[in-house]
């Protein structure tokens, strides 16, 4: 019999492959010729790494598209015979030569170029507002999960808090920590009282939540709050991470913005309480000046942990 993480493996194996399925024969790249050109799809992505690739190399295009570097070279071969490329010798490595456009490459890239966007924008037409901004959400998530960001490009933005975010930061807390760590419900209710206070009694000149984005996925949060027990000191809750975004600095981010905005508030302190386990979060802390001040015992979330008090005094603007 087979046990219900092999089923639902297997279910989910049978949805990906669907999804290619449909996916390739919706956008036709089964056919022939892509767009009803004369090119294939691997052709087009050449083209196109040739357009938009300054100094192009047969090497760097070939690892930039996992192509067989033979395949590759019998295309070139045949792009240099229809006069759709040249080749020309590198002023770096004279070893190898550098590939351009023909004038004559170029009109046929700016064709299979013209042509994919016309495919987008008629299938996107076709969609209401609200699905179109869940397909294209769904296309960011597919692309940040499988391929993963760009380690040249920009790695994520921050934002202010907006409509529906407390409801994501509540599901991605408990999710979260329920994968990782194991934690029950009750932890979900703690998060769904913090950002309740938050939004029931926020005050923009002293508290603040940052959403981070990637394509235009949120990826990451944090909340500083006022502490209501000490007048001048401020709390820092909630820092999270997504697994897929993490080792970019995204957490460091999050956390001194919260000191840049506490120092810019007057607040004189910074407090924040944290579980023993969490030791990347900890380590973060560190770096930014944190010191660990408490530690104690007790059974929370369905677990027995170790909380921390952790403080950083900070040094007003009048104090120099």
């Amino acid at each position: 019999m087979r046990s219900p993480e092999s089923s639902r493996s297997s279910s989910d194996v049978g949805i990906f492959r669907q999804f290619n399925r449909a996916y390739t024969q919706l956008i036709g790249t089964l056919n022939e010729g892509l767009l009803s050109t004369e090119h294939s799809l691997a052709e087009a992505r050449v083209l196109y790494e040739l357009a938009t690739r300054p100094q192009a190399k047969a090497k760097e295009i070939s690892s930039a598209l996992d192509l067989d570097q033979g395949y590759l070279s019998r295309m070139l071969a045949k792009f240099e015979s229809q006069d759709l490329i040249r080749r020309k010798s590198s002023k770096e490595d004279s070893r190898s030569a550098e590939l351009e456009l023909t004038r004559k490459g170029r009109t046929a890239f700016n064709r299979l170029d013209a042509l994919s966007d016309k495919q987008a924008r008629s299938i996107l037409e076709k969609l209401s507002p609200s699905e179109r901004n869940e397909l294209i959400q769904s296309m960011s998530t597919i692309k940040r999960i499988l391929l993963k960001a760009d380690a040249g490009g920009p790695l994520y933005t921050l934002r202010p808090h907006g409509p529906g975010d407390m409801g994501w930061v509540v599901y991605r807390e408990a999710t979260l920590y329920a994968e990782e760590y194991g934690w029950d419900n009750t932890f979900e209710l703690l998060v769904l009282g913090i950002v309740t206070d938050f939004l029931r009694d926020f005050d923009a000149k002293r508290e603040r939540c940052w959403i981070a984005e990637v394509d235009k996925q949120n990826v990451g949060h944090v909340f500083l709050v006022k502490d209501k027990a000490q007048l001048d000191a401020a709390k820092l809750r909630l820092l999270l991470v997504e697994p897929c975004a993490r080792g970019k600095g995204l957490g460091r981010a999050l956390v001194n913005e919260c000191i840049r905005f506490a120092r810019a508030s007057g607040y004189r302190k910074i407090t924040l309480w944290t579980q023993s386990m969490l030791l990347a979060a900890h380590r973060i802390y560190e770096q930014a000046g944190f010191r660990l001040v408490k530690e104690e015992s007790h059974h929370s979330f369905g677990k027995d942990l170790v909380g921390q008090t952790w403080e950083m005094e900070l040094v007003s603007s009048a104090g120099g």
